[in-house]
Order: C-alpha cells, then structure tokens, then sequence
C-alpha cells in the first residue's frame, strides 16, 4: 500500500502541475491557474469529512477501492480529452475538483488502516515512511512534469499518471475487509456530531491541531517565492523552484535519518518542541532574506547565490522540523484515537492541513504587501515560537503525553 500510495502521489504531482501548465497554455491569465486551488479547496474539505465518515461506517478496503476508481476515471478522462483535443478550461477545473475530492477521501481512508495492519510500537517509523514518500513526491513530481510537458505535451504526461494510478490498486487489491472496530454511526449529522463530541474531550487531539494551524499560519512563506526570485535574491523562476524543493528535501532527509527520532516515547513534548524548531528555522530564512534587501538588487542573471543557499538551508531545516511534528502528530491520531472515531478524526485533519497553508498563504502575502517580503517569515518564526510555547505551557498532559500510554 505504501508503495502504490507513493508512485499515485508522484503521479498525482504530475497532473496537479501538469493542469496548471494546461490553464495557463489556454487562458495566459495567472488567476485563472490560482483559482484552480481555490475552486478544489471547498470540494477537498467536504470530501475529507464526509470520506472520514465512511471509513468509520463501511469497509475501509473497499471506500479506497472506490475512491482510488474516482480518481483514476477523472485523470483517464483529462488524458481522453486532451489527446481528442475537446478539453476546455471548466472540463480542467471540474475533473481537478473531483481528483482532489476524491483523493481526499482516500487520504483519510488509507490512514485510519495503517493501524489495523501493523503493531502499535510500528506507528512511528509508519509516519517516517510517509515524510520519505511526502518528500519523493514533492520532489520528483513538478520537476518531472515540467520536464515532461516540455519534452512530450500535456497528453502523454497525463496518460503516465493514469499508468502510476494503477500502483494503487495494487496495494490497496491485496488488503483484507477492513471493517471499523466498535460502534458504527452511519455517515450524516449524528456522525459528525459524534465525531465532535469526541473532539471536545480529546485533548491531546485539539493541541496538536491548534500548533500545526499556529505554524502553518505564521510560518508558511510559500507565496512570497515567486517574488523573491525576482526582487531580493534574483535567479528568477530557477530559484523560486529550488527553495520549494529545500523544503522537500528537509523532509526526505529527516525520514531517512529518522531512527532515533520514531523511539521518543513523549510524543506531545516533540510535536511543541519540534514546531519551535519550524518557527526558528522561518525566522532564519526571514533574516537571510533581510540581509537580501541591505546588499545590492539582484536580478535573474546575476542573482545572490550565497544567499540563495542560505535560504534554502533554512527552507529545509524548516522541512526537517515540519516531518518530525508529522511523524509524532500522524503516530498519536493513530495510536490515541479509536478504531471507530479513526475515519472522521482524519477528515478533520484534512481540513486542518488543507485550510492552514492557505491562510498562511494570506497572510504572508497581505503582511508582505503592506511591508516588505522579509517580515512576515521573521515575525511569523517568532510568533510560532512565541504562540507554541504558551499552548505547552498552559497544557501540562500534552507535555506529559506518553506513547506507551496513548490518551486523546
């Protein structure tokens, strides 16, 4: 399973650039490829809960089966479409809104099994082997598309994202029937309400939340990147693409390198420690962005390289400190959390990982507009730090969380 999840999300890479180029090749207008995120936001966040919901109420099995089909179907279509050339901008922006949709379910399904199909003390290297597939995907998959498109065209760059899709199934074929343990609450509002309920009394569950929204908020400066190729450390298109991968690099070195970090048993304790680490890491790139504006300009033949490095070092600490957070965030909802509560804890996690990047998102981009592109990853760093270390403070039994002893 981890292996078909890993080439579908290289794959998945693929056409989510691979569409963007598309757009823009169709309409030339940058809002229009920005509203591509936009427009799959709301479907991603529905799909999540409701996916989370069937999981908890149905064979997890067959709800991957059914939506890896749904996803599979959307990009065959994009691929038929394209090579009969009778694609038009809204067939893009609705069979993206059903790949996102649909891969959202699948998420939240493929996470609430790993626990059914491995022992409790696994559940940490588990969260590592996903930081190394995360850290694959983000890397290899927008280079190759762009390789691809350039080299071949939309048509066969969809159509290898069809042939990767087909990993999945593999993977997910050869599982069991996978029925929740427990009480099952069919899918509607008394399953929502259920699943908040226990919200309410989960914690450990509602901190690690509010810290990964607080360091996604403040300390995501992946909007400024387009401008900071061109404003303060030069280098152009080239640079914004390579501080996107230092971040992915991070992680898939953190994973790699991970043995010691999936055997602390104090998993609260790492999560606020390791978001501390995140917002120092954003500040540093902060500050080497503030020593850009005191040099003189940049530009895309003559950019700042020494900067540039420094920039993406910590970019990639930031990736680093982000996977170690995942690694303990991902092993408690598994651990902490029932069976029966897995599928719709997930679906809130999704909106949680999906939602906070795109507010950061508007702050970076509002503060910057208002200031300058240095300040709001050198205030957001410190405000991560500063905002992670009163939630800590203010919550001893997260602090005290043990993961011999999982409590939500």
């Amino acid at each position: 399973m981890w292996i078909g999840a890993t080439l579908a999300g290289i794959g998945g890479q693929l056409t989510v650039v691979t569409v963007m180029l598309h757009v823009f090749e169709l309409t030339g207008s940058t809002f229009a490829v920005s509203m591509i995120a936009v427009a799959g936001l709301v479907p991603m966040i529905l799909a999540g809960l409701y996916g989370g919901m069937l999981a908890d109420a149905f064979d997890r099995r067959r709800v991957a089966l059914i939506s890896a089909t749904v996803a599979f179907i959307a990009t065959a279509l994009l691929a038929t479409l394209t090579w009969t050339h009778t694609e038009t901008i809204w067939w893009l922006y609705g069979l993206s809104m059903t790949i996102a949709a649909a891969n959202s379910v699948g998420m939240a399904t493929r996470t609430a099994i790993v626990p059914r199909l491995i022992p409790l003390d696994h559940l940490a290297a588990a969260s590592a082997l996903n930081g190394v597939a995360f850290g694959l995907t983000v890397m290899v998959g927008p280079a190759v598309a762009g390789l691809l498109v350039a080299l071949t065209g939309f048509g066969w760059t969809y159509t290898i994202d069809v042939i990767l899709m087909l990993s999945m199934f593999l993977g997910l074929w050869t599982l069991p029937a996978l029925l929740p343990e427990g009480t099952i609450v069919r899918p509607g509002l008394a399953s929502l309400v259920d699943g908040w309920r226990f919200l309410q009394r989960a914690g450990n569950i509602r901190m690690q939340y509010l810290m990964d929204i607080t360091a996604m908020t403040f300390g995501q400066p992946l909007a400024l990147f387009p401008a900071l190729g061109t404003v303060i450390l030069g280098g152009g298109a080239f640079t914004t693409g390579i501080l996107t991968a230092a971040v992915a690099v991070g992680t898939f070195a953190c994973s790699l390198f991970s043995g010691r970090i999936v055997h602390y048993r104090w998993h609260g304790l790492g999560i606020s420690r390791a978001v501390q680490a995140y917002g120092i890491a954003i500040a540093l790139f902060g500050a080497v962005l503030l020593i850009g504006m005191l040099l003189p300009p940049a530009s895309e033949q003559v950019p700042h390289v020494a900067l540039i490095v420094a920039a993406c070092i910590a970019l990639a600490l930031s990736g680093a400190a982000d996977n170690v957070s995942s690694i303990y965030r991902n092993t408690m909802m598994q651990a902490a959390v029932p069976d029966t509560m897995r599928g719709r804890l997930q679906g809130v996690f999704i909106i949680v990982v999906a939602g906070g990047p795109r507010v950061g998102a508007l702050y970076a981009g509002a503060l910057a507009t208002a200031t300058s592109l240095w300040f709001p990853p050198l205030l957001g760093g410190f405000l991560v730090i500063g905002i992670v270390a009163t939630l800590a403070r203010l919550s001893p039994r997260f602090r005290a969380y043990d993961a011999l002893s999982p409590e939500a």
